[in-house]
């Protein structure tokens, strides 16, 4: 069972993944790619536009990032720590800012 939050958007979103990773980075979270899809990918890699779910590694742990029609869900395990929900709530509003959305659950 996951701990997730939503970001609402008016249409469809579409998030520019390089501005994605360099917002996060400056926040402090430093994501690295570990699947596209379901797929295995390479830490380097972009994901096509038109990606499903994402599985980022952060120095906290794994954070699911899947778009659900005019939403994204950022999920992690139940038993997050702190720093993972901290990690999660970064990754959900960076995508907001990214995409013009709204955080739809609150923090933690």
């Amino acid at each position: 069972m996951g701990i997730e939050r939503r970001v609402e958007f008016p249409a469809p979103p579409t998030i520019d993944w390089p501005r994605l990773v360099t917002q996060l980075t400056g926040r402090g979270f430093v994501p690295s790619l570990r699947m596209i899809d379901n797929l295995p990918a390479f830490p380097d890699e972009v994901p096509s536009p038109d990606w499903r779910e994402l599985r980022l590694g952060f120095a906290a742990g794994m954070v699911t990032l899947r778009r659900v029609g005019n939403s994204l869900h950022c999920v992690v395990w139940g038993a997050a720590d702190a720093d993972l929900v901290a990690t999660q709530s970064a990754l959900a509003e960076v995508v907001a800012d990214l995409g013009g959305g709204r955080p739809a659950d609150p923090p933690g």
